[in-house]
């Protein structure tokens, strides 16, 4: 029996693929779960479609990331903060301090998307990974200045 996919399932194939599988695992399981489509002419146009809106989207995702990208790229970002004797930082600068120096230069950043390696623990200009979709990252220049 042809069906057509609505989930990736493990082992059988991903969204959107034409399948093969036997009438009663289709019957009994897929259809019910909602997992599966029988393969029909017109749920083909439909997935179909379905493609066609979700690549729409993925490209207008990816257009919006890279307009942020070179936003944050041409703006760098001053942290404040108190330091010891030696240069040395009281606490570290974590993504959640830069998300938020950001968002006071008036750009909205995910924490989540800030891939910091390591906390940063002394005073200086770093260049920080931001990734904001999967083909798209950015770099932001962080300045970190004694108070």
């Amino acid at each position: 029996m042809q069906i057509i996919l609505k989930e990736d399932i493990e082992k059988l194939g991903k969204a959107g693929e034409v399948m093969s599988v036997t009438p009663g695992y289709a019957r009994n399981f897929l259809f019910p779960k909602g997992l599966a489509l029988p393969a029909t002419p017109v749920n083909l146009k439909l997935v179909e479609q379905e493609k066609r809106k979700a690549l729409y989207r993925r490209e207008k995702e990816k257009k919006e990331a890279q307009a942020a990208a070179d936003k944050i790229s041409s703006t760098s970002c001053t942290i404040p903060v108190q330091v010891g004797p030696d240069g040395k930082l009281y606490g570290s600068i974590t993504s959640q301090d830069i998300a938020q120096a950001y968002k006071l230069e008036g750009i909205e950043i995910d924490k989540k998307k800030i891939e910091l390696l390591q906390p940063v623990k002394e005073i200086g200009v770093f260049k920080i990974n931001i990734r904001l979709h999967p083909e798209v990252s950015a770099e932001a220049k962080v300045w970190i200045v004694k108070e």
